[in-house]
């Protein structure tokens, strides 16, 4: 496999089509600029490219520090797997917002890009894996929120357990009543505990 095989675009940045390093005829290192932070990046195959058959283009990411360490050291870096292109996927984003930051001088993080050529069937499998642990990941923060209709019952129960010791009676049969300025209390300490803690809702309420 010869010439530019890939290109390569972070968000807001230039194309990237010429690898920094080639480890192997099917292994390619893509350096990503520090001049802006971005979030994501592209992935491609160039116009005119295929791979060969029963392949897939298998997309990692590491550090740029982490890559030097393991270079100067004999060792293999520590890319983590991102996705693959191929055949009827030709393009894929990717997100790598949490592998950049913002340093002191106001760059972003060094980060390259490992693109392999690597059989279809050794990557499908961590496919399938990285697409179940995104499918927890959404259920599991899905689940851990309290649904609408839980956040209004714990609004009530905040409200009437702050009311009730101020209920009393009026009126023929002896109504039960609260005064208005009982509920206006509660409304501003309310208003106060929720610009405090955005969040206690969300958690089970003993009072």
């Amino acid at each position: 496999m010869s010439g530019p095989l890939f290109g390569v675009v972070p968000t807001g940045q230039p194309l990237i089509t010429e690898p920094a390093s080639t480890p192997s005829p099917t292994s390619f290192l893509y350096t990503l600029p520090t001049t802006r932070a971005f979030s994501h990046i592209v992935v491609f195959l160039l116009p005119g490219v295929v791979l060969p058959d029963n392949t897939a283009a298998a997309i990692y990411l590491a550090t740029a520090q982490n890559v030097a360490a393991a270079t100067q050291s004999g060792t293999a870096p520590n890319f983590r797997f991102l996705g693959a292109i191929g055949p009827g996927k030709e393009s894929a984003i990717f997100h790598v917002g949490s592998a950049t930051s913002q340093t002191e001088g106001g760059t972003t993080e060094g980060l390259v890009v490992g693109v392999e050529v690597e059989s279809a069937d050794a990557v499908a499998p961590r496919l399938h894996e990285l697409a179940a642990s995104k499918s927890g990941s959404a259920t599991g923060s899905a689940s851990s929120q309290p649904s609408a209709a839980v956040l209004a019952q714990r609004i009530i129960q905040n409200a009437f357990n702050f009311l009730a010791s101020f209920s009393g009676t009026a009126g023929p049969g002896g109504v039960e009543v609260v005064p208005l300025k009982a509920f206006e209390d509660w409304w501003r300490k309310f208003e106060s505990r929720i610009r405090s803690d955005p969040s206690f809702l969300e958690k089970k309420q003993s009072d």
